[in-house]
């Protein structure tokens, strides 16, 4: 259980560490506007933003401990996204022990600091603790936000990532992706008898947990709205079924029994209908489920195969792939089914495409002249661009707030297997998530919810 509060200029300036209390989970934040600090994430790559992040102090060994962690994962959550340069605790002149009181800013600047974070973490009677920091303007001399949130220091890590999306937004205007899980196949074994995993994890590879034993192949796990639940397929008994897997309580039921294939389920925005493709013959097409009538509704009737549709963030459209016009291509549709369009335009084979929670634009992966690759296009066709190629790319997923992708990537050779990378919408900060094994099939979360 977490809760959030604002700490004020004001308050800070004239009463030292005075603050003011908001409800739980609140997420709107105050700049002063003497503070000018703006990292522009719709540009291509970008200088990253010195930022000096010196460790939270606490009044005894243990909650010193526990800041120095909570900074680190604040430190590595910004640097990981490209558009922050932690600069090292050892170049810092001042050092930070009281935080009540405002930073000398000459001593910042002196290194070169365009940001600073300050925090402390206080222990609470009842076992909690809670982490203050302040976010400073070093050029405009002034505290950008303050906030403070508290919760059990086993939950440091995500503490961690909360603090980062609150500086991420505070300094770039969007909203951060740190405080968020991805869902994947862990894979383990020989190559050709590869046991499959659904398993979970925090977007920077940590806390990995597995959802099933092994038993049964399970593949395409998608994310709820609500974060809270999973669709996705399993060959359970040798038979497909499309299941819906809660993460807290770890019970799962199966949503829909299919006499054929089923393929790609996904949920719509509200939570409300799983589309997914169905295979009659040689044939696939897209269906809908309701998932509280279970009623199904047939969307596309081609002699083709229709398959991997993903809703557009308002549910007005679907895209999905088909090679009705002889090889795999990317079409979107009305979400009942009408004005279905091709988009794709360029050589080669287009796959597994998935809106953007933004909605302006299309993830796939395309394969052509011997390479796949992560690209991204506009919904109306124009403006293709790819992100990133490799012996075999595949499987993007969006970042909640529609700037980062994630995929993976199958290395070759008889020891090869598949990792995570992570992308920027850019084209740029390409790195490697780690997991303890072989992972594929990545689908991330939504923000989390506080409270």
């Amino acid at each position: 259980m977490f809760t959030k509060s604002m700490i004020s200029r004001r308050s800070l300036l004239a009463a030292g560490a005075a603050a003011l209390a908001l409800p739980a989970g609140m997420s709107s934040l105050t700049r002063p506007a003497a503070a000018a600090l703006v990292v522009d994430v719709t540009k291509g790559q970008v200088a990253p933003m010195p930022i000096a992040l010196p460790s939270f102090i606490g009044a005894d060994a243990t909650t010193a401990e526990l800041g120095a962690n909570i900074t680190g994962v604040v430190a590595s959550d910004l640097q990981n996204s490209g558009l922050f340069a932690p600069l090292p605790q050892e170049s810092y002149i001042e050092k930070i022990t009281n935080f009540g009181q405002p930073p000398r800013f000459a001593d910042w600047r002196t290194i070169q600091a365009q940001a600073l974070v300050t925090g402390q973490i206080v222990a609470q009677g009842d076992g909690r603790v809670r982490a203050e920091f302040r976010l400073w303007d070093i050029f405009a001399q002034a505290q950008v936000i303050g906030l403070q949130f508290t919760t059990t220091p086993k939950n440091f890590r995500r503490m961690g990532h909360m603090i980062a999306d609150a500086i991420y937004k505070a300094l770039t205007g969007e909203d951060g992706y740190f405080d968020t899980r991805v869902v994947f196949i862990s894979e383990e074994g020989p190559k050709d008898k590869r046991v499959k995993k659904l398993s979970i994890m925090d977007q920077d590879g940590f806390n990995v947990r597995m959802l099933t034993d092994g038993a049964d192949l399970v593949l395409t796990p998608r994310f709820s709205p609500t974060s809270q639940e999973i669709t996705y397929m399993s060959f359970a008994g040798g038979n497909p079924r499309v299941y819906l897997f809660n993460i807290e309580t770890g019970q799962k039921e199966i949503v829909g029994v299919f006499p054929n294939m089923t393929f790609s389920p996904r949920f719509s925005p509200d939570g409300e209908q799983v589309i997914m493709s169905l295979q009659n013959g040689g044939n696939a097409n897209i269906y809908t489920l309701d998932m509280r009538s279970k009623a199904t509704r047939q969307l596309t009737t081609t002699a083709a195969i229709d398959t991997a549709p993903s809703y557009s963030p308002d549910g007005a459209r679907i895209c999905f792939e088909s090679d009705r016009g002889g090889g795999q291509q990317i079409y979107v549709m009305n979400s009942d089914g009408s004005g279905q369009q091709r988009i794709s335009s360029g050589e080669g084979r287009y796959s597994t495409p998935v809106w953007s929670p933004r909605g302006d634009h299309i993830a796939f992966t395309k394969f052509t002249a011997g390479a796949f690759s992560i690209g991204v296009i506009k919904p109306d066709g124009s403006g293709e661009r790819i992100l990133t190629s490799g012996f075999h790319n595949e499987g993007p997923t969006w970042a909640p707030n529609g700037r980062v992708l994630m995929f993976f990537r199958e290395s070759p050779g008889e020891n090869g297997g598949p990792q995570l990378y992570s992308v920027d919408l850019t084209g740029y900060n390409e790195r490697l998530i780690k997991t303890p094994g072989f992972a594929s099939d990545p689908a991330w979360s939504p923000l989390l919810k506080q409270g």
